[in-house]
């Protein structure tokens, strides 16, 4: 009788180690593992600033896209007769000071035309005929000496081209100014924590989350009706308005208050 008294008694409290080792294996489960239920790692408190920086720059480089057009029943005529055309508009720009590296071809096409013609007697069924072939070339061209945009504009006229489009003023060092933009928004962020923080009579801790938005030039568009219908030999120089670029950023910083 004693020993399975004493039996009992030996199970009894290794039955119970299990129990205290069980719930705290449950408890850590629980918790993650990590001691949240003691409140090490419950979430901080933040708060969230937003800045926004804005440089403005005077463009350096104009962008405009020239494009001519050419029809003949021979593809091999029209595609000599565009290609002539666009080789003189190439050579002018060369000679306004425009490097061949800042003359790219954008667009080639060569499509058939058809006019369709309809009998006049009944029962009026019509025909379509081949009218020509279509040759179409665009160049995309950069031009970093700004004062000879207007020029440029007059110039090609000459030379048949049938679509100016495009025209925009950029910055050749867009990325700096990009950079710049970024500085002062995230000054102008930093700041308002700093005064809101001492209102509140809280302390900044740490930066725990940054974003960025934003980033953008705006651009100065010439609208393409202003373009089309310059050129010819007696044609005035347009005036070509630059205006000023500008660039925003717009950027959130989180802070970990206490």
């Amino acid at each position: 009788m004693e020993q399975i008294k004493n039996w009992f008694s030996g199970h009894k409290v290794i039955g119970g180690i299990v129990l205290i080792f069980a719930i705290i294996f449950i408890g850590k489960a629980i918790c993650g593992g990590h001691g949240d239920c003691m409140g090490n790692n419950l979430p901080k408190d933040t708060i969230t600033f937003t800045g926004k920086g804005e440089v403005v720059v005077k463009p350096d480089i104009a962008t405009v896209s020239f494009g001519v057009t050419a029809e003949n029943l021979d593809v091999a005529k029209a595609q000599t007769e565009a290609t002539t055309k666009m080789n003189k508009i190439i050579d002018l720009l060369k000679t306004k000071g425009v490097a061949e590296k800042d003359i790219k071809l954008t667009n080639y096409n060569i499509y058939p035309r058809y006019d369709y013609l309809q009998a006049q007697i009944y029962p009026y069924t019509g025909k379509q005929t081949l009218a020509a072939y279509v040759v179409s070339q665009t160049v995309e061209v950069k031009i970093r000496d700004i004062s000879k945009a207007g020029e440029i504009l007059s110039g090609v006229g000459e030379f048949g081209v049938t679509d100016v489009s495009g025209l925009t003023f950029t910055v050749d060092n867009e990325d700096e100014e990009k950079d710049k933009a970024r500085d002062l928004a995230i000054t102008d962020a930093k700041s308002q924590a700093k005064t809101l923080a001492k209102s509140l009579g809280v302390r900044l801790v740490k930066i725990t989350n940054f974003s960025e938005n934003g980033n953008y030039p705006v651009y100065y568009e010439m609208n393409k009706s202003m373009a089309l219908g310059m050129g010819g030999s007696d044609a005035a120089v347009p005036q070509v308005p630059m205006g000023e670029n500008k660039i925003t950023s717009n950027v959130s910083i989180t802070y970990e208050i206490k």
